[in-house]
């Protein structure tokens, strides 16, 4: 994991001096709410329904066992008992009053966290593969480029107020696990011969106007990999369209400009670039790169695992993937167990995970953008005692990547942007496909649910896609089918006319239906979507 140097400490125990004098400012009446919304922003502090919700970054999603039980310490002593893991690895704090927010944000200090540029029309957190450096699959780590888009981004001057917000993601692996096409900017690290740069693709995105970014450049040696990022930013800083924020995201620019056309400036803008020397040194790299060096494993584990148990098999066959050291496991935790809210961790359950982490997980965890947690580095011995912890904390659900593993925002239940409530229909759900027998035969199934348009529950990328409306003043829930945040990345189209909250959970158990009906020997439900189209599930549910 990377550690804080002196400049990175220095910086952000500034920026909390800096926002403790703001909020004494306006809780003083010295700063109105206009004047102080845009300095709360930048710090990670939003005011919602009912209250300031914090959300801190979590950056490409890697903590420590320390980091984890400072979360677990500030939900328990400033919040209700319990956090909120969010589709972009960052944990949010729904319950905070104003005058403690500085409070907190000294306390993450002291464990090198921060909520810096985790709202604003900036860079926001860069996002990652949760099992970045165990997958047998990725041709390099891509946390140390993550980390230093991370200290290139942070106070970036030009890129402090972009029209929108701007969302960058880098993968290593020919499977996408991190939704890398649905990003402003997404990176793949490739190798051609013997060099590593990156294949980059940009103008993707959700919300209003949902699009997959194409690709922009087939490769982007190393050592220019951020003064490419440079060269598109400056495109989009130059021409995003600052007078309508419905327009305003860069995947409107690459839409309207056409991609040739904006590879065109970009690779102008970027031939600029060269002659300015703003590449940072290989030597910055090299300092990073050792930070993720692999942990101290040990060798000559078994590999074996003793299955007698068949509730933990069970566990074992759906949460627990290939690691690249043999006698090693990587542990999927899932946050959604029946009837629960997605993302949701107690205090108690965090304490629980950062412990398992110290203990088996040589001191290190992961978030991931589907809202679960990882252990990436557990010795396949100590798997059973893990499921054992995990199962006394509700903690052992086996339904990663199943119909019930959904991913959900907060919703009306919290959000002031939202229309529709998220987190009940979520539950409705979760206890509608409870059988774990009946999750296993539906198999690969991503159930994406957003409150609003702004889609922060990524509905236009799940196989079922849920996003709620306001239909003259009453919740509707729109159904949409056929996508994937994956490397097969699509949009989900929507079915028609909307649902009631019930209504909704009814026509998903039609779809499900048509799909066990139709489908042929090894099929994915988006696979059989893919084959028979839509009109199959339209006849299904309305008749």
């Amino acid at each position: 994991m990377y550690r804080y140097d002196s400049y990175d400490q220095s910086i952000v125990d500034a920026r909390v001096d800096e926002f403790r004098d703001q909020v004494q400012r306006r809780l003083a009446g010295h700063l109105t709410e206009d004047q102080f919304k845009p300095l709360r922003l930048m710090n990670g502090l939003y005011l919602q329904l009912h209250a300031y919700m914090l959300r801190v970054a979590i950056p490409y999603g890697t903590l420590s066992s320390r980091q984890m039980r400072k979360l677990g310490e500030i939900a328990r002593k400033y919040d209700r008992g319990y956090g909120h893991f969010t589709t972009r690895t960052n944990i949010q704090y729904n319950w905070i009053k104003l005058a403690d927010a500085p409070d907190i944000l000294a306390e993450l200090a002291t464990v090198e966290m921060h909520a810096i540029q985790t709202s604003g029309n900036c860079i926001r957190n860069i996002s990652s593969d949760q099992y970045a450096g165990v997958a047998a699959d990725e041709v390099a780590d891509p946390r140390p480029w993550a980390e230093l888009l991370r200290q290139w981004s942070t106070f970036h001057p030009e890129f402090t107020y972009l029209p929108r917000k701007f969302k960058i993601c880098v993968i290593a692996s020919e499977d996408d696990r991190a939704a890398m096409r649905l990003h402003d900017i997404g990176l793949k690290l490739v190798k051609r011969g013997d060099a590593i740069g990156a294949e980059v693709y940009a103008g993707g995105g959700m919300g209003r106007t949902p699009m997959v970014g194409p690709q922009i450049r087939d490769f982007v040696p190393e050592d220019e990999i951020v003064s490419y990022l440079e060269a598109c930013l400056r495109v989009y800083n130059r021409y995003g369209r600052r007078d309508n924020k419905f327009k305003a995201r860069i995947k409107i620019l690459v839409h309207e400009l056409g991609v040739e056309e904006y590879k065109r400036q970009v690779e102008e803008e970027f031939a600029h670039m060269k002659t300015l020397g703003l590449n940072p040194p290989r030597e910055e790299l090299d300092r990073i790169r050792p930070f993720f060096a692999g942990p101290a494993y040990e060798h000559g584990l078994p590999d074996a695992i003793d299955r007698g148990d068949l509730a933990f098999a069970l566990w074992v066959d759906r949460q627990v993937a290939a690691h690249r050291q043999p006698g090693y496991a990587i542990v999927n935790i899932s946050l959604k167990p029946t009837g629960g809210i997605p993302g949701d961790a107690s205090a108690d359950q965090i304490d629980l995970i950062a412990d398992l982490a110290e203990q088996y997980s040589l001191d290190e965890l992961r978030v991931t953008h589907a809202q679960n947690l990882v252990l990436p580095h557990v010795r396949k011995a100590d798997l059973h005692a893990i499921w054992r912890k995990l199962d006394e904390a509700g903690l052992a659900e086996a339904n990663l990547d199943l119909i019930t593993d959904i991913i959900a925002c907060p919703g009306l239940d919290y959000c002031s942007l939202a229309n529709a409530r998220s987190i009940p229909l979520a539950q409705k759900l979760s206890e509608r496909f409870a059988s774990p027998e009946r999750q296993k035969d539906l198999g690969e199934l991503k159930l994406k649910i957003s409150g609003c348009i702004n889609a922060c529950g990524h509905h236009h990328a799940g196989h079922i896609g849920i996003l709620g409306v306001d239909r003259k003043g009453v919740e509707n829930f729109q159904l949409l089918l056929g996508g994937s945040g994956a490397e097969d990345a699509s949009l989900g189209q929507i079915t028609g006319p909307g649902f009631s909250e019930d209504g909704v959970v009814d026509a998903i158990e039609k779809v499900t239906d048509i799909y066990l009906a139709q489908r042929e020997q090894g099929e994915r439900f988006l696979d059989t979507y893919r084959r028979i189209g839509m009109k199959p599930f339209k006849e299904a549910i309305y008749g």
